[in-house]
């Protein structure tokens, strides 16, 4: 009877069921049969197909920019380097005798650029200048002062971001005033108008500044004045550099407001390319059109090249902070 009792007990402890942790420590505990993974084995090919991948990526951004920017320009300095007859159908052949020096120079000649590049200058420069004091001035004081009033006005001068000017209305001001055709009006024209582009990047940097620094110059009695262009103005330098790089760009190309407001009185050098480009002496003449271009474009690339690492980083600190 013992031994039948006996029997029947190991018979339900075998049956029974082990919990997980119990299954566990049991596996734990027979020695391991299987064949381990050397370390380090995943580890390679990880890194190959990372570096597979980096260089497609590269290779997509490299043609992306040789598709829209290499070709583009090889047309142009390969057509600059024509004669007449070889330029009439621009094209990505090399010309069977460069002339790039003499159509160069017929054009600095015959094409009056210096003029053009004098009038851009008298035009640039000072609405460069009066754009960037005035902006970073107004973004000063949209940035310290939060009423509704403030925050309306912002809105305003934020929305010739997207709103185009009016080239009518601007033409019978400056007939009003007597400032069309002038170089006045034309710098009048451009402060305005990039004006709040100015402003949307600085206002966004001088947030950013801390506060105590103008509470510690006032409390020493400096005067609003002085803690703007003391205080506040070198710590905008950055952004600053990156907004005259823009506007910059902007006004030294255009074409569209100098063809309406210098009405022909003042020659800029896109303006003197559209005359001239549509005189007879540039008809057909595509290698002197083309050598006209470079030459208008080599102050912007050498701007743009020794420039674009504040472009980037004036637009982060401005837009993004």
């Amino acid at each position: 009877m013992t031994v039948f009792n006996t029997a029947s007990n190991n018979q339900k402890h075998s049956d029974t069921v082990l919990p997980p942790e119990s299954t566990t420590l049991q596996h734990a505990s027979q020695p391991q049969l299987l064949h381990k993974r050397p370390l380090g084995t995943a580890t390679p090919m990880i890194h190959r197909r990372d570096f597979v991948h980096r260089i497609g990526h590269a290779a997509l951004v490299f043609a992306v920019i040789g598709l829209f920017l290499a070709v583009p320009f090889w047309v142009a300095v390969v057509t600059a380097g024509k004669a007449q007859q070889e330029a009439l159908t621009p094209n990505l052949q090399l010309p069977s005798q460069w002339h790039l020096w003499s159509n160069f120079l017929h054009v600095i000649t015959d094409g009056k650029m210096f003029q053009a590049l004098l009038g851009s200058l008298i035009v640039t420069v000072p609405s460069v200048f009066l754009a960037l004091l005035l902006g970073s001035m107004a973004a000063w004081i949209f940035a310290r002062r939060t009423s509704k009033l403030v925050a309306v006005l912002y809105a305003v001068f934020i929305s010739g971001l997207i709103l185009p000017p009016s080239v009518v209305t601007m033409m019978l001001l400056l007939k009003y005033m007597h400032l069309a055709g002038t170089a006045v009006g034309m710098v009048s024209v451009y402060t305005g108008i990039y004006l709040s582009i100015v402003i949307f990047l600085i206002t966004g940097f001088v947030r950013t500044i801390p506060y105590s620094l103008e509470e510690a110059a006032r409390i020493d009695g400096a005067k609003p004045w002085q803690i703007f262009f003391k205080v506040i103005f070198p710590l905008l330098l950055p952004t600053l550099a990156s907004a005259t790089i823009l506007v910059v760009l902007y006004i030294w190309n255009d074409v569209f407001y100098a063809l309406f407001i210098l009405s022909g009185k003042l020659d800029t050098l896109p303006l003197n390319l559209y005359k001239v480009a549509s005189a007879s002496l540039y008809v057909n003449n595509w290698h002197y059109i083309f050598a006209y271009i470079i030459l208008m474009s080599v102050p912007l690339l050498l701007v743009f090249i020794f420039g674009q690492r504040k472009i980037i980083s004036g637009i982060t600190g401005g837009a993004v902070k």
